[in-house]
């Protein structure tokens, strides 16, 4: 217990505690950003945003990883808000943990091993487009200021790390915010800010359950909106999991990750928030920042309602084009370069499944829908290979009365079709033996295969011997086959 405590909070105090206050900088404007979007108050992706943070540091399975309020959360909402009001999106947000928490408990998150790479890779990759992208308003119709504050939070970014001694102490994304702000108000620069974005809270969240009739036509309102919530926070909250695992080299507990994400939805929920999920942006920040545990998530969280309490003043004031310049470095940093140095490389499908992957997310803005098009098409593209790896050979005895057929590979309905086609129905022997010792029978459509083979042998006059099925192709064969059953012939040829 101590030494998990120890590994988790206090082995890189320095760091997460900087690290922290890097995120929550840049987590304001995009909460606020979010909550417009939602067509909500800009408190209430605030207070999401902090108690997500906060909740999430203790109960969430992925040390390091930033949570709170999403974009591609905040779109799922906009119709629930703009037909039913802030209410039911806190009671949709009530329920989201509960299916959230139902999830983590069905272990729904070791459903991540059926993710490709190739869509990982394009989930990525479509997030830095969409970070980039989301940054655009900030540097269109401005003066020329915005342009020269945000290069030159780029070069402090870049080139700060390099300079001796100070460079490695500090991160250069916290430089960045710190001295462009200094510079814009010193210079009295005329540059958008924070406190352009919308109305800061001047105080902590109080308890709120929501205002909604507790019955069933609420929960017929808020239960497709909550589902799809469900489903997307997790989607994103998994995926930029694994992405924090690889950049540090550690392993997380998806599963726990899914109970976490559900409790601190409905702790946010209970104090005003809207829904929200782990943030790839913002977890890239913390982790490239310096943040390594739990501190760090809970630093970000409570700095976070500090600065918008007590130090609102000042927050104010800080140049949106100092965040654009973080948020760009998030955006150069996110996407995987080398996958675009290895397509001549790699096989012409993952190719396809990693830019479908990029071209659906970026183009619908769901998270849902271009992994689930990634993990379809990419299953497709499986199923066709490992098709292909089925043979059946063939050798008749001296007297030319007895053929034996020998199948390898896998049998299920992507090679049945090739299976069926790989005997001769038409030779005239006496006997047939099918000999599947290293074969491997998955599913109904092989089964129907073989007892098509069986079938059409005997309709020609051959007597069929099967060997050499395994324990599961016997199993499944014994369930579903009906070859060795009565009326088999008529039921598989369809009595003709």
């Amino acid at each position: 217990m101590m030494n998990t405590i120890r590994s988790q909070w206090l082995a890189n105090i320095r760091g997460d505690v900087l690290a922290g206050i890097v995120v929550a900088l840049a987590l304001i404007p995009e909460a606020i950003a979010f909550s417009i979007i939602a067509g909500v108050d800009p408190k209430v992706g605030l207070y999401a945003s902090f108690c997500i943070a906060v909740i999430i540091a203790f109960v969430g399975g992925r040390p390091g990883m930033i949570s709170a309020a999403t974009g591609a959360m905040a779109l799922l909402m906009v119709t629930l808000v703009k037909e039913h009001g802030l209410e039911y999106l806190l009671a949709a947000t009530l329920l989201t943990g509960v299916l959230q928490i139902i999830m983590g408990v069905l272990k729904l998150g070791d459903l991540m091993r059926f993710v490709s790479r190739s869509v990982v890779t394009g989930f990525v990759n479509a997030l830095a487009i969409l970070i980039f992208m989301a940054q655009l308003p900030e540097l269109t119709n401005v003066t020329w200021h915005v342009y020269a504050m945000t290069a030159a939070g780029l070069g402090i970014i870049y080139l700060f790390p390099y300079v001796p001694k100070v460079g490695k102490l500090l991160p250069s994304p916290l430089v960045c915010i710190i001295g462009l702000t200094v510079v814009a108000i010193v210079w009295n620069i005329d540059i958008r800010t924070v406190g352009d974005m919308g109305e800061l809270p001047d105080t902590l969240p109080i308890f709120l359950w929501p205002d909604v009739p507790l019955n069933l036509d609420t929960l017929m309102i808020i239960f497709p909106y909550s589902m799809g919530l469900a489903v997307v926070g997790l989607l994103e909250s998994m995926m930029t999991a694994t992405i924090v695992d690889d950049l540090t080299d550690t392993t997380s507990d998806k599963n726990r990750e899914c109970r976490g994400q559900g409790i601190a939805n409905i702790g946010a929920g209970l104090f005003g928030g809207m829904a929200g999920c782990a943030m790839i942006g913002q977890s890239v920040i913390n982790v490239k920042s310096g943040g390594r545990g739990r501190l760090s998530t809970l630093v970000a969280g409570v700095f976070l309602m500090v600065m918008i309490v007590v130090l609102d003043e000042w927050l104010r004031q800080i140049p949106m084009a100092a965040l654009v310049a973080v948020m760009i470095m998030v955006s150069i940093g996110t996407f995987s370069w080398d996958s675009l140095r290895q397509m001549r490389k790699h096989p012409l499908s993952t190719n396809i499944v990693m830019v479908t992957t990029v071209v659906v997310v970026v183009a619908t803005h769901n998270l849902a829908i271009g992994v689930g098009v990634g993990v379809l098409l990419a299953a497709m593209f499986f199923a066709n290979k490992i098709g292909h790896f089925m043979h059946v050979s063939s050798t008749i005895d001296n007297d030319g009365t007895v053929r034996h057929y020998q199948v390898i590979g896998q049998v299920f309905f992507s090679s049945a079709d090739k299976f069926v086609a790989s005997f001769d129905f038409k030779e005239a022997v006496d006997k047939v033996v099918i000999d599947l010792t290293k074969a491997h029978f998955w599913d109904i459509t092989a089964v129907g295969a073989l007892d098509k083979v069986v079938i059409k042998f005997r309709r020609e006059g051959a007597d069929v011997e099967v060997i050499g099925l395994n324990e599961a192709s016997a199993t499944i064969v014994d369930r579903f086959g009906v070859h060795d059953k009565p009326g088999a012939t008529d039921e598989i040829m369809g009595g003709h």
